[in-house]
């Protein structure tokens, strides 16, 4: 899924990640380490949002830089933040845009609305403003314009971050289930991460442990106690 030789990336004067070698082939994959240590800027180089600075990255077996419309294609990218991915006014309108780029016939684009919105708990809410949904219902609208794509790999920076612990758990059984993608989720939730099948662990922009998740969690969460 994610192929990484000798990956730098320097933002401004600053080297936010470096000597990145990494292979990762399982289907969830959980980032995990502390503020500041470079797992966010490692989503967004894997979105192709960053480029490196050093190295040589692949994403799906593309190339982020030369393959970037590809990529773009492939890839969706879902925020903790969910007000920062929505922009239409209403709930199937959001949903809607995401598909905007493939000049779908118009019957075919609102049979996969409505199929991604039922999916997602949202069917009743298609006509609602998009602004006015809870903390919850706004993630799971922010997934929804996500997987309507049918993307090959999603990458989730903090998605249960500002959620409750129903909605969290709610988001990340959508995440991980086998719905034909693969999932690079960045995350303080442990719980989450050890339902990951690997785990990475990021400290001060390298990669210092990966593993089977529970192994790689249960090491950090140890040393976080110390």
């Amino acid at each position: 899924m994610i192929r990484c030789a000798g990956i730098g990336v320097r933002l401004g004067q600053r080297e936010v990640l470096r000597g990145l070698t990494l292979d990762l082939d399982a289907r969830t994959v959980a980032v995990i380490g502390d503020n500041g240590s470079g797992k966010s800027t490692f989503a967004r180089l894997v979105a192709g949002l960053v480029r490196p600075s050093a190295g040589d990255l692949r994403v799906l077996g593309l190339d982020p830089q030369r393959d970037a419309a590809e990529l773009r294609r492939r890839v969706a990218l879902v925020l903790s933040n969910p007000d920062a991915q929505i922009v239409m006014p209403t709930v199937a309108d959001d949903v809607a845009l995401s598909l905007r780029a493939e000049s779908l016939p118009r019957g075919v684009r609102d049979r996969r609305v409505a199929a991604a919105l039922g999916r997602f708990g949202l069917a009743d809410l298609a006509d609602r403003p998009s602004h006015d949904l809870s903390g919850g219902q706004k993630q799971l609208l922010a997934l929804c314009g996500a997987f309507v794509r049918a993307p090959h790999l999603v990458v989730a920076d903090e998605p249960t971050a500002f959620l409750d612990a129903r909605n969290a758990r709610l988001v990340a059984d959508h995440l991980l289930a086998d719905a034909g993608h693969a999932l690079l989720v960045v995350t303080h939730d442990l719980a989450l991460a050890r339902r990951c099948e690997r785990a990475v662990l990021f400290a001060e922009g390298r990669v210092v442990a990966s593993g089977p998740s529970d192994e790689v969690v249960d090491g950090y969460a140890a040393a976080v106690a110390c």
